[in-house]
């Protein structure tokens, strides 16, 4: 005789897709038990309260979106302030305005309206061939900008020539000739106010969590609780690397609490010159407008990533989408296991897509159970 398990779900990450795929299941009837191995919710956009501010544990996240129906599903769970996401680039000590927009034309150029900015960037673009990420930036912008504002950070960013790398990633940035510096076009923008854990609390709030237990260390175990297994963590781990590793890039952070109400203009600051091993400062009380005599700052450090270290950027050139495909194509032989989010997906999603995949994931899975 079979054993009834104790849930209906197993959901392995409480990062935004297993906390929405784990709210949708239960709300329509549904048991699940979620787990993660770290000692927190929240995934990567966990935040923590320190001096009285909010502090981006694992870099800036900043909520945008154009899609109305996330949008008004996260603020189902908490309030969102309405910050405004605008960036400073430092490069050789000079602070300029980012995205590349009038403001910055004029800073390098005395460029003074529209039609003449419009006119500056004719007048830079290089006509060259090629769909790399260092063809397509000159093509947009020409070499000087190129050379201040993308090509040191993108460099140290990947750890790879721009030549190497896909034009997609530059293809997420706006480049305008008008005095708009947001650094999104979205027409939803914010962050929680109280952070991203509140959300994510609230989201799980009546659903049971683990923390600080491994899922592939006990994996017979956690299986045999739950019907279905939803896995958010990396595909190849998943497998046993059987394949061999995707490949992704990591970070360090370097954090320092400063006796002083304000270190920089702005939450963020690039660097981007080649030189400086960072890739930009991070401001944290600016984030929520928090109120604190003191302030807290982060340094990103780009890396290699190793097993055993957290992967935050999936690189997605060609020798990476063929293995993933072959992993991808293994899943489609787990009728019990649902692949959902950025490590599980080998996708560089944001926060608003990914909330958009659990949704449509756990409303399809919802469907096919009824």
């Amino acid at each position: 005789m079979t054993q009834e398990k104790k849930y209906d779900f197993l959901i392995v990450g409480a990062g935004l897709f297993g906390s929405v795929f784990a709210r949708e299941v239960t709300d329509a009837g549904y048991s699940c038990l979620v787990i993660d191995k770290r000692n927190h919710i929240a995934g990567n956009c966990y935040t923590r309260e320190e001096e009285g501010i909010q502090v981006h544990q694992y870099g800036a996240h900043i909520f945008h979106t154009n899609d109305e129906k996330v949008w008004t599903y996260v603020n189902r769970f908490t309030k969102f302030n309405k910050y405004r996401h605008m960036v400073e680039v430092n490069f050789r000590g000079k602070l300029l305005s980012f995205p590349i927009n009038l403001k910055t034309l004029q800073q390098l150029y005395g460029v003074n309206n529209e039609t003449n900015a419009v006119k500056h960037l004719e007048s830079v673009r290089e006509e060259i061939t090629g769909k790399d990420f260092e063809s397509w930036a000159k093509q947009q912008v020409g070499a000087e900008l190129y050379e201040i504002f993308i090509k040191g950070y993108t460099e140290k960013q990947w750890g790879r020539p721009a030549s190497e790398l896909p034009s997609a990633i530059i293809k997420r940035i706006p480049i305008r000739t008008t005095a708009n510096d947001d650094y999104f076009d979205d027409t939803y923008q914010g962050i929680p106010i109280g952070g991203y854990t509140s959300l994510v609390e609230n989201m799980l709030s009546g659903i049971d969590v683990q923390l600080g237990v491994n899922y592939l260390d006990n994996k017979k175990e956690y299986d045999n609780m739950a019907n279905s297994i939803v896995f958010t963590g990396p595909i190849d781990a998943y497998y046993g690397y059987q394949f061999g590793a995707l490949a992704y890039r990591g970070l360090k952070f370097k954090q320092q609490t400063l006796e002083t109400d304000s270190f920089q203009n702005t939450a963020v600051v690039n660097y981007t010159e080649a030189e400086i091993p960072f890739t930009r400062i991070i401001e944290h009380k600016k984030f929520d407008y928090q109120k604190s005599n003191k302030t807290i700052v982060t340094k990103e450090y780009p890396t290699e990533w190793c097993k055993g270290e957290e992967p935050f950027y999936p690189i997605n050139d060609a020798a990476n989408k063929t293995l993933y495909e072959k992993y991808r194509l293994l899943s489609n032989s787990e009728p019990n296991v649902i692949f959902g989010g950025r490590l599980a997906e080998y996708k560089y999603y944001d926060m608003h897509q990914v909330i958009a995949s659990a949704l449509t994931k756990s409303a399809s899975t919802i469907n096919f159970l009824k």
